[in-house]
């Protein structure tokens, strides 16, 4: 796919052309945005772009400026079998890009970062590695990568996808250079986070603002929580070599366990603020409701009638400062704050 059919994103695809013709090009990437499959398919035309044999625009230089998508290096890319070209994506049960993809290790998939990054080009003149859902790393392949940015190999390009960027550590956000692409503004949730966001919202709107009510309101949240991280432990601990392994002498097993734990918290973390962002996200609708904003730009027009009905009761500056609780409360979940006073703290101050 050439770069010239992402008419909606004209301004990044320009910036993106630019770099290439002046010999600018970046050598790490952060797409953002709201539409990951987009995401994906603007850096594979970059990956084509950057190694295509007959170029469908090219600078006075020659330099490739768009691909034309039908040589046999854009082919091979586009059927994911370029040598050059390596995308990560996130696996195991718990949706994550681990270690084991990053570098070496017993269990780890035929090809791995580290092996495109340290080895020349075999075909290609650029080396790319695309990382869907970046945001999905755990620490261990976070810190791989930190150290390939850190020392970017020439001719080496990372491109790095997230439509939560939030997530990733402030030291990769560093070294990429960030571009974000247009969308409907729409934050995506899964099924599970609507689920629990539809049954706050309709408590929320019965309008019983007593403590009684509010602790009810913070027990869905709790009770949902507590639910996840039960699970989540039961898939670390499935995914772990503990599984597998009763034989391991006692430590290496204490190492695994160490491991879990990590894992564990580091997914808990990760997903529970997925559920607060789904919160923020209904508060938002609250707030514009409040601020007499069509609701066309809601993100959740399934709740529209709880965001209207909770908005009645608010004036818009009560509904500001509910998002500002918000954000707060997400800050101070990442200090050594106990979970439950910081959300006790953050929802019991809503005002609903």
């Amino acid at each position: 796919m050439a770069l010239a059919e992402f008419s909606t994103q004209e301004n990044v695809v320009a910036l993106l052309q630019r770099s290439l013709e002046r010999g600018r090009l970046g050598h790490a990437y952060l797409f953002t945005g709201t539409d990951l499959a987009e995401l994906e398919a603007v850096g594979l035309a970059l990956a084509q772009t950057l190694n295509c044999q007959k170029p469908s625009q090219s600078a006075p230089d020659g330099t490739p400026l768009d691909a034309c998508g039908a040589c046999a290096s854009c082919r091979r890319i586009a059927h994911a079998n370029h040598p050059d070209v390596m995308v990560i994506r996130p696996e195991s049960k718990l949706r994550q890009i681990k270690i084991e993809q990053m570098v070496r290790r017993t269990g780890s998939p035929p090809r791995v970062l580290h092996d495109l990054v340290n080895n020349k080009a075999t075909e290609g003149l650029y080396k790319v590695g695309l990382l869907v859902a970046a945001d999905r790393m755990n620490a261990n392949a976070a810190n791989s990568l930190l150290k390939s940015l850190e020392e970017p190999p020439e001719r080496t390009v990372f491109i790095l996808l997230s439509t939560e960027p939030e997530r990733l550590l402030d030291t990769i956000h560093s070294r990429c250079l960030r571009l974000t692409f247009a969308g409907d503004g729409r934050a995506r949730f899964g099924e599970e986070e609507q689920a629990w966001l539809g049954e706050f919202a309709r408590m929320a709107a019965e309008g019983k603002k007593d403590c009684f009510g509010r602790y009810r309101l913070l027990g869905t949240l709790m009770a949902r929580l507590e639910e996840m991280k039960s699970v989540i432990e039961t898939e670390v601990e499935e995914a772990s070599p503990l599984h597998d392994h009763d034989e391991a002498d006692p430590e290496l097993r204490e190492q695994w366990e160490n491991e879990c734990k990590a894992a564990a918290s580091a997914e808990y973390r990760l997903r529970r603020a997925g559920y607060l962002g789904a919160l923020q996200g209904w508060l938002r609708d609250v707030w514009l409701h409040s601020a007499g904003v069509s609701s066309e730009l809601a993100l959740f027009p399934n709740l529209d009638y709880t965001a209207e009905a909770v908005a009645d009761r608010l004036s818009p500056a009560d509904a500001a400062a509910n998002l500002r609780l918000m954000e707060q409360t997400q800050r101070t979940l990442q200090t050594n704050v106990q979970e439950l006073v910081a959300l006790e703290t953050g929802l019991l101050k809503l005002k609903l």
